[in-house]
């Protein structure tokens, strides 16, 4: 199973996450992600990650679609893969009606719709193609010129199975959030049919003290179990809270809750470590390899 680590970005400046980036290389990661959180723009900020390391797979984990028009993003992710010469996997997403709608001001309505008509506006883009879509959530007519740009690859943060059979159908794969083995292995890889790449995305801490961390991430990301879609992801998985769902203890027992993802379908691990600093350098230097 491939591995890649999150940058952390909030709160951190550039020369942090060049360090970062750095620092990945040096372990082994196979690819470096972005999130795209209220702060630095993800996909903007991929060049930087590939100049400090050079020849990493670069992605964005996930970027919403309602505030970019195909358009915009095909341009924004053909430039980032040219800039770098890096592999670059556009993980991108629907976010959420409550961001949408109440930050944004966008309608939320029939969003699977919108995704649908989205990728099939930004496939032929990425291909060096016009796009050509008038739809029923948005207009897309038009292409790019981007000489030697090749097409990233695109990614869907999904845990519903509408999206996830979508994703199937006109994307290379899924980023999960919340999903432990149960979820991925019951539910996410049957509905991503033929599609191959399954980017688990787990928070991990390698600790002597479990119980404390999984109380300290639960403190912190708690209410993310009242999100209508990470309720339904936790419930397939069997997972009351959010902090169930993390990989937590020592370096045995993070290994082999690996072990049981990728025996489920994932393709790859997306590394969040979370914890004091010290567990966290654990984290990285055990999952890097």
């Amino acid at each position: 199973m491939r591995t890649g680590i999150l940058i952390d970005e909030l709160g951190v400046g550039f020369d942090g996450l060049t360090a970062q980036a750095r620092e990945a290389a040096k372990l082994g990661y196979e690819t470096l992600w972005l999130a795209q959180r209220g702060g630095w723009d993800a996909l903007t900020a991929l060049p930087a990650l590939g100049a400090a390391a050079p020849g990493i797979g670069l992605g964005t984990c996930v970027v919403p679609i309602y505030p970019r028009h195909p358009i915009t993003m095909a341009a924004q992710a053909l430039t980032a893969q040219a800039a770098t010469g890096a592999p670059v996997h556009l993980g991108i997403g629907l976010s959420h009606k409550f961001i949408v709608e109440g930050e944004f001001g966008y309608s939320y309505d029939r969003p699977l719709r919108h995704l649908r008509e989205y990728l099939e506006a930004l496939n032929p883009l990425l291909r060096g193609e016009k796009a050509d879509v008038r739809g029923e959530t948005l207009t897309a007519a038009g292409g790019l010129t981007t000489p030697g740009a090749a097409r990233p690859e695109v990614l869907i943060g999904s845990v519903s199975p509408k999206s996830t059979r979508l994703a199937g159908e006109l994307a290379d794969g899924v980023i999960t959030t919340w999903a432990g083995p149960r979820a991925t292995g019951e539910f996410v890889v049957p509905a991503l049919g033929t599609a191959s790449r399954v980017v688990s995305g787990q928070l991990i801490c390698v600790t002597s003290s479990p119980e404390e961390r999984r109380t300290w991430l639960e403190e912190r990301y708690g209410a993310a179990a009242n999100v209508p879609a990470y309720r339904a992801i936790l419930d397939r998985g069997g997972y009351e809270r959010v902090s169930d769902s993390a990989l937590v203890g020592d370096e045995e027992a993070v290994r082999r809750q690996v072990k049981s993802l990728e025996d489920a379908g994932a393709t790859e691990l997306l590394v969040m470590p979370f914890g004091p600093a010290e567990e966290q350098a654990r984290t990285r230097e055990l999952l890097a390899a």
